[in-house]
């Protein structure tokens, strides 16, 4: 089996993390899948081209291979809920976030499969994580993880109206020191996009379990709508007439918050 992750290392201490970008289902599990299931509607397309930007300043870059409809990197191993009061999307989705059926059956998994996915899939991604945390730690004193999600902008599903543009999340100013998320805050000052911080997301489970600003690591999500950067609808080309709008933004936010981190 390849491997379920791709890392590029850098050389300095900000760490991309991208664990919903995975496009490879194995084949047991596609021959199980709806005709929408096979569309991986939900993955977060294009972030590795949006995010180059990051290679500048010496980003390591962590990126999934497989599909969160094989497991969810995002989300806590014992399936608990984020997000209270929400629609959960859970670790191992059966229904797209439109609600529509990933599998053509929907059966409660057999708890060894679950856990097969787990160990397969989801503990090495985080096991890399974790690691290369330790080794930038050895190297500076402070270590931001950038965590990028992108979701369509409308999903009645799981929340009302359309999502703001950019989304960013540090579980409530738990997950990263507050003059960061200032830094950012300023940064968008006169962008022409919609933003909120700690609204809907914010942060899912690699925000909360990562993030320690008292032991110098600080992790930020930014959940970015992609009718920001690319077509919403299958697919799913990545549009870069829009991109050249958007992604200077998302680079002042990354330079932002990197550069307040460095003055800590």
């Amino acid at each position: 089996m390849p491997n379920p992750y791709f890392f590029e290392p850098g050389n300095s201490s900000l760490l991309i993390s991208i664990p919903h970008m995975g496009v490879v289902a194995p084949d047991y599990l596609l021959k199980k899948m709806t005709p929408v299931g096979r569309q991986l509607a939900d993955t977060d397309w294009h972030l590795d081209q949006l995010y180059d930007f990051a290679k500048g300043i010496g980003a390591s870059f962590l990126m999934a291979r497989f599909s969160r409809y094989v497991v969810d990197l995002n989300r806590p191993p014992n399936d608990e809920t984020l997000y209270a009061g929400q629609t959960k999307t859970g670790l191992f989705p059966q229904l797209t976030f439109r609600g529509e059926p990933v599998y053509d059956s929907v059966d409660e998994l057999p708890v060894e499969e679950k856990q097969y996915r787990i160990n397969t899939y989801w503990k090495p991604y985080h096991d890399k994580l974790s690691t290369e945390i330790e080794r930038l730690k050895t190297q500076h004193s402070q270590v931001l993880v950038w965590e990028a999600h992108s979701i369509a902008s409308v999903l009645p599903r799981l929340f009302p109206g359309k999502l703001p543009d950019l989304n960013i999340g540090t579980n409530g100013g738990l997950s990263a020191a507050s003059p960061l998320l200032e830094a950012i805050e300023q940064s968008l000052a006169t962008c022409p996009f919609t933003w909120v911080a700690n609204g809907r997301f914010k942060g899912g489970y690699n925000t909360r379990a990562f993030g320690n600003p008292a032991r110098g690591v600080h992790t930020i999500q930014l959940e970015m709508c992609q009718s920001t950067y690319m077509n919403e609808d299958y697919p799913f080309a990545y549009r870069p007439d829009l991109v050249k709008e958007v992604q200077p933004v998302v680079s002042n936010m990354v330079n932002a918050a990197y550069e307040a981190m460095l003055k800590i």
